[in-house]
């Protein structure tokens, strides 16, 4: 029962230094730290669990059979990275929320068309991603292009449809006085309706981010070349190697977190005048 109980010291002590934390003045430091005291008492709860309870790895190993396994690994889990998250989803993620930028602006200039595409594209936002994938990849092959074929389908129409409503945020009074200015359509886009839109696009953006990993991991399920994380993480379940498997699963979360996160830094660059983003 050692371990349990080195397991529950742990989880007191970092419960007790973020509620002293929380009560502390709120600083960048302290919204910085506290998330990482929470993480890290997780972390040794579930090693000290896992242990006291003896576990079998199989079914879940420790974090630090997993952390070995990621140290030694790294060569791998490079080039599973650049398959699926540079070739595939960041591939995908780029043309596919281009794409949608494009026609949400088409869409906005030609309302009929607002009528007809967007409720088609409802219906291929609910397909189901794990009944399209395997139809991609037999149409584009089995490498990194069926995947970010995938990748666009997913990402495609949350970014139509938060950019259509995007453009549509600017009231009447505003659109009233860009007329009173003699402005075109595309002068009021360019200085009103765009400008207050942009918190709406990057909604789309961050939405997509994970959508487009998601993705592209979930396509290499079903037909890959001899190296990404979704061809990884099957190959492995199948040799019972789960250390592999989570290790595959660490660097799909901080590629996904890190990915988010550049985002919301390039949204508040953007939209520093939004309440969003104010304080």
């Amino acid at each position: 029962m050692g371990w349990i109980t080195t397991g529950l010291i742990a989880w007191a002590v970092g419960w007790q230094t973020n509620v002293w934390l929380a009560r502390r003045p709120k600083t960048r430091l302290t919204r910085l730290i506290i998330p990482i005291i929470f993480g890290l008492t997780l972390i040794a709860l579930w090693e000290c669990l896992v242990r006291g309870l003896e576990v079998k790895a199989v079914l879940l190993p420790p974090p630090s059979m997993i952390a070995v396994r990621f140290a030694t690994s790294l060569n791998i889990l490079w080039q599973d990275l650049v398959q699926t998250v540079v070739k595939g989803a960041l591939t995908g993620y780029v043309m596919g929320c281009s794409a949608a930028f494009l026609t949400a602006i088409v869409v906005d200039r030609f309302p009929f068309l607002r009528r007809g595409l967007l409720p088609v594209g409802n219906f291929v936002a609910a397909l189901p991603i794990i009944g399209m994938a395997p139809i991609l990849v037999m149409w584009f092959g089995f490498d990194w292009q069926s995947k970010a074929a995938v990748v666009v389908i997913m990402v495609f129409f949350p970014m139509l449809v938060n950019t259509v409503q995007g453009l549509q945020a600017t009231d009447s009074m505003q659109r009233d006085l860009m007329r009173t200015y003699a402005a075109g359509y595309w002068k009021s886009l360019l200085k009103l309706r765009l400008p207050a839109a942009m918190p709406f696009v990057f909604n789309g953006l961050k939405i997509a981010t994970t959508l487009a990993l998601i993705g592209a991991i979930v396509a290499e399920f079903f037909g890959s070349p001899i190296k990404g994380m979704g061809f990884r993480i099957s190959t492995e379940v199948g040799r019972l190697a789960l250390d592999m498997v989570w290790a595959e699963i660490v660097v799909a979360a901080i590629v996904g977190s890190a990915f988010y996160g550049g985002v919301a830094l390039l949204e508040k660059a953007i939209t520093f005048w939004h309440p969003s983003q104010r304080g």
